[in-house]
């Protein structure tokens, strides 16, 4: 197999890459190289994630991947209700359509994000939402600053050390905070990014961690992604410091008929495109 005949899932985000002369290839990445390679895809591609998913995401709705899982109906963060007066930090926010949702059930949401444009969206869609223009791997926030905390796709699948942005987290949060985060399901990365059949056999190791790198002609990353197995993950969470208390992969819903880039109905049908970790600290 080609390098170029794989291509992960791309973390929920817009297609296309970086251009046409982006090469796509799996090689290692520093926490530098890819912090500095995710800064600049979403600024440049943060327009264009916003007028093709924007609909979808709606202004003010908090969904957990393209399967749209809802947090209304999910309350992995709790209860709705229970929301009220909780300072929360979303991590990853893009346009910030979450923490707007978090901020309409009585909650003090600060929406935290390496892009400078997918800031400027949450600005236009309104300025009701502290924003933070900040690197997830070092929040600049005090110890013990927030309840809870939650990530939708945000900087997870991103950065090379995930334990350090676990520890980030722990950090910020009060005891008996909780932390929700989702990501490609991890078996994803086995398949073609393909919504159609050929999205359907396997293409590559599963145990594979070599990132996804997509780089100009001079070899430097304009595109990162790391890829690590479930038990990865639940490594990361409880090296972070964390309870694993719940790990939801969303079921693809009869109402939805959207493909988003790899994810499609006809595969959502069949193995998961979405892993929830819901996380507490003791």
């Amino acid at each position: 197999m080609n390098q170029e005949d794989y291509a992960p899932e791309e973390a929920y985000e817009a297609d296309g890459g970086d251009g046409d002369d982006a090469e796509a290839t799996r090689r290692e990445a520093d926490d530098t190289e890819s912090s500095r390679a995710s800064r600049g895809w979403w600024d440049r591609n943060a327009d264009e994630y916003q007028s093709e998913h924007g609909a979808f995401l709606g202004d003010d709705r908090f969904v957990w991947g393209p399967e749209g899982l809802d947090e209304a109906e999910a309350g992995l963060l709790g209860p709705a209700a229970s929301l009220k007066n909780k300072d929360v930090l979303e991590i990853g926010a893009g346009a910030a359509q979450c923490s707007r949702w978090l901020a309409a059930q009585g909650a003090r949401p600060v929406a935290l994000d390496l892009s400078h444009r997918q800031l400027q969206h949450a600005l236009r869609i309104g300025d009701d939402v502290p924003l933070v223009e900040a690197d997830a791997g070092r929040l600049p926030f005090r110890d013990g600053s927030f309840d809870l905390a939650c990530s939708a796709y945000g900087a997870v699948p991103f950065v090379a050390d995930p334990v350090n942005v676990m520890r980030e987290v722990r950090r910020v949060l009060r005891p008996g905070g909780r932390w929700v985060f989702s990501v490609t399901h991890p078996i994803r990365w086995a398949f073609p990014d393909e919504p159609g059949p050929e999205g359907l056999s396997v293409a590559a190791s599963y145990f594979d961690r070599t990132p996804y790198v997509e780089q100009d002609e001079q070899g430097r990353a304009v595109y990162v992604e790391h890829h690590r197995t479930l038990g990865d993950r639940v490594r990361d969470v409880v090296a972070g410091g964390f309870r694993l208390v719940d790990l939801v992969e969303p079921e693809w819903p009869a109402w939805n008929t959207q493909e988003w880039g790899g994810w499609s109905p006809l595969r959502g049908n069949l193995i998961p495109g979405t892993a929830v970790f819901v996380c507490e600290r003791d």
